[in-house]
């Protein structure tokens, strides 16, 4: 892989082009892999097997998103509504517990992690969320837990210790505000955990991200470990802290985030939309101070640029390495993915052409 070969992968966005401030990223060997949900595109998401499997194709961290259990317990799932991702409508002892709530502004019915202690949630198993475009992960269906951070944190310090490389954590508050109104606030639980890890310091191995900008900032009071403000395309933070994410990415809106956030991470169309050039967002958060982290890079079609997609068929895979070797040429500072293994190819061959020069 060439300098040359990087720059002409970035020519291939239309609109977008090496002479228009967009000059090669000088730090690609420092490019940060982060597995979203663990190798969720090769295992049902927030599993032990999904983490293991994201460790063992070299991602640098795993990420478990938290939302706690009736008695407290913090545990890893994508939200709290655990309608899709468990077997949880297979169990008849469960079926009163199903319930409709408004969380976020948003009404749904299902069954959430509040309403099951640990030791019921211990009962269900996970399951594929996404089996119309990943039917291969269902074979692996009713055999994992829904894990508790616990039980991540576990995982990491005892990879590390067998792989002789620093396996970190990159957890994210889930719905912060709603949780701090029925009595259950993550804050103060999150510290807890990374403080008895011994984890609590800025050096940590350990990124904290969160929607919400209120808990941010409160976490900002409670702890030195480094703070990811997350940001999409549309909408705005839950907790009212912002009118809009696209007000918190001017250079204004961006220098009040580096006030208590060490990077933010945006949707990755807020860098490079659809169509068109890139934005100024890398340029204008470096400015800032600050590092950006996008999501979600993902294989299939239905989730890639348009210039990368192969072929119709929404589920097969197009160019994701080359998406991503984009990205790193535009300067980003890690990116999350749910295919740990082409994230770790794109970043090794960016920074082996950067240093052949």
């Amino acid at each position: 892989m060439t300098r040359s070969l990087i720059a002409a992968l970035m020519l291939m966005v239309p609109g977008v082009a090496l002479g228009q401030g967009h000059a090669m990223h000088g730090n690609t060997d420092k490019v940060i892999v982060i597995a979203h949900r663990g190798a969720s595109g090769e295992r049902p998401e927030h599993t032990l097997l999904s983490y293991q499997r994201a460790i063992e194709q070299g991602a640098d961290f795993i990420e478990p998103d938290l939302v706690p259990t009736k008695d407290g317990v913090l545990v890893a799932r994508h939200e709290n509504n655990i309608t899709e991702t468990t077997n949880v409508a297979d169990h008849p002892e469960f079926a009163d517990r199903k319930a409709t709530k408004t969380i976020d502004g948003e009404t749904m019915t299902g069954w959430f992690t509040e309403d099951f202690t640990l030791a019921e949630l211990k009962t269900l198993r996970a399951k594929e969320r996404l089996p119309k475009f990943r039917p291969d992960n269902t074979k692996f269906d009713g055999q994992a837990e829904v894990p508790t951070f616990d039980e991540v944190i576990a995982l990491a310090k005892k990879a590390s210790k067998q792989t002789g490389r620093t396996i970190g954590i990159y957890p994210e508050t889930k719905h912060p505000t709603y949780f701090a109104s029925i009595g259950l606030a993550v804050e103060q639980r999150l510290v807890d955990k990374l403080k008895a890890a011994g984890w609590d310091r800025a050096d940590a191995p350990v990124f904290i991200q969160s929607f919400e900008v209120n808990n941010l900032k409160k976490l900002r009071t409670m702890t030195k470990v480094r703070l990811i403000q997350l940001m999409a395309g549309a909408g705005a933070p839950a907790d009212g802290a912002q009118p809009s994410y696209k007000a918190m990415i001017t250079p204004e809106g961006l220098k009040a985030v580096a006030a208590y956030a060490y990077g933010i991470g945006p949707e990755l169309t807020m860098i490079q939309p659809v169509s068109g050039p890139a934005t100024a967002l890398i340029a204008d958060a470096h400015a800032a101070g600050l590092k950006l982290h996008p999501w979600t890079f993902r294989a299939e079609n239905f989730f890639l640029l348009p210039s990368y997609r192969s072929g119709a068929n929404p589920a097969d895979h197009g160019r994701l390495k080359d998406e991503i070797l984009y990205f790193i040429g535009l300067g980003v500072d890690g990116f999350f993915t749910d295919f740990p293994y082409i994230g770790v190819e794109a970043r090794d061959a960016a920074a082996g052409a950067h240093k052949g020069g």
